[in-house]
């Protein structure tokens, strides 16, 4: 599969995700404009549905979808580290774009950043488990050489880590980021975002240590140079 074909996915896939997250949450917040609750419960639904669409599509091309799991990739020999950073950027390309796509097709302005604060240690231990789990997740269905069933692994997790962590679950830095382009439910202010991102790459660090020791067979092949 050619380097241009998986950015193309990454960007496709990452750009869906997004704009699934936020339009998920305008619409909840719209149409139950007085029960938090129930616009958690829509959006989470919503995008762990999405999650599992995207990736039983575009899986067979390249279906990361997020920098943590792009740079854990490398990490386990599944990525080259020059391919790496192309990946990264379509994810973050792709995010944006997911959001502007968004905002336009509720009527919004294409980019309002967000001022929902999201700051504090409880908000990033939160952050920490998500991204931690996901990676878990992920690379346990990986490595164990059960990949059919990744979509709906990650979908469920997503789904439900929305309300198991105190986050709700942003463990992703391209959403991270893509998310402070929108100033409606799911956003985040650009001020939150660096300990966001810190968290989400310590959780990450965690996932690849404790992947490597639970997991000392991977099932699937390395990479060829």
């Amino acid at each position: 599969m050619t380097l241009g074909r998986r950015a193309a996915s990454e960007l496709l896939g990452t750009a869906f995700l997004v704009a699934a997250v936020i339009g998920s949450g305008i619409a909840a917040s719209r149409l139950s404009p007085d029960d938090v609750g129930l616009q958690l419960l829509e959006n989470s639904l919503i995008t762990g549905a999405a999650l599992i669409a995207l990736i039983l599509a575009l899986q067979p091309v390249s279906a990361a979808f997020n920098p943590i799991v792009t740079l854990v990739e490398v990490g386990f020999g599944l990525v080259r580290i020059r391919d790496a950073g192309v990946l990264v950027v379509a994810q973050l390309a792709g995010g944006f774009l997911g959001a502007l796509v968004a905002n336009v097709m509720f009527d919004l302005d294409a980019i309002s950043i967000s001022g929902h604060d999201r700051t504090g240690g409880h908000l990033w231990l939160g952050e920490v488990v998500a991204t931690f789990g996901l990676l878990l997740v992920v690379f346990g269905s990986v490595r164990s050489g059960r990949t059919e069933t990744t979509a709906f692994a990650v979908g469920g997790y997503i789904a439900a880590a929305y309300w198991f962590t105190s986050s709700t679950s942003f463990a992703n830095p391209a959403v991270t980021v893509a998310r402070m382009f929108s100033d409606t439910f799911a956003g985040i202010s650009p001020g939150s975002v660096p300990g966001f991102v810190l968290a989400q790459v310590g959780g990450g660090v965690l996932a690849y240590l404790a992947v490597r020791f639970l997991y000392s067979h991977p099932a699937l092949p390395q990479e060829t140079p």
